[in-house]
């Protein structure tokens, strides 16, 4: 049987996820940084509850101002969702993902309610108010 072949496991789709992310953005990363990923997680371990950070000031922060969208990209990874607080990451503009890898946007939206965090109708935050500065 074919399907018997087929690896459908998470481990899986984390590396085909992981090789994606390699090609699509081998020109935004520095090819021999292996670490990419680890540090996005690491950086939003930093963040407190009770605050947002955006793509870019995930990417300036860990030394890749270039990488906004890789960033997202390593959001969807994510290997550690209990631990790594993806939620807490919103656009420039304090907008919530409409591709909240999970479980949609309202699934962020009780997230960051739940941390205190006040997100408006057009599921905005505000970052004069929320926005982590470190």
């Amino acid at each position: 049987n074919i399907n018997s072949f087929r690896d459908n496991s998470p481990e899986r789709a984390q590396k085909t996820r992981l090789g994606q992310f390699q090609l699509c953005f081998h020109s935004a990363i520095n090819k021999t940084d292996k670490n990419f990923f680890v540090k996005v997680y690491d950086y939003l371990k930093t963040v407190p509850k009770g605050k947002v950070v955006t793509y870019g000031q995930i990417a300036r922060a860990i030394g890749s101002p270039r990488s906004s969208r890789a960033v997202g990209y390593a959001l969807h990874a994510n290997p550690d969702p209990e631990n790594i607080p993806c939620y807490k990451v919103v656009n420039r503009d304090g907008k919530l993902s409409s591709a909240f890898v999970f479980g949609g946007i309202n699934i962020q939206k009780f997230l960051l309610n739940r941390d205190g965090i006040e997100v408006s109708d057009d599921y905005t935050v505000d970052l004069e108010k929320y926005l982590f500065r470190d």
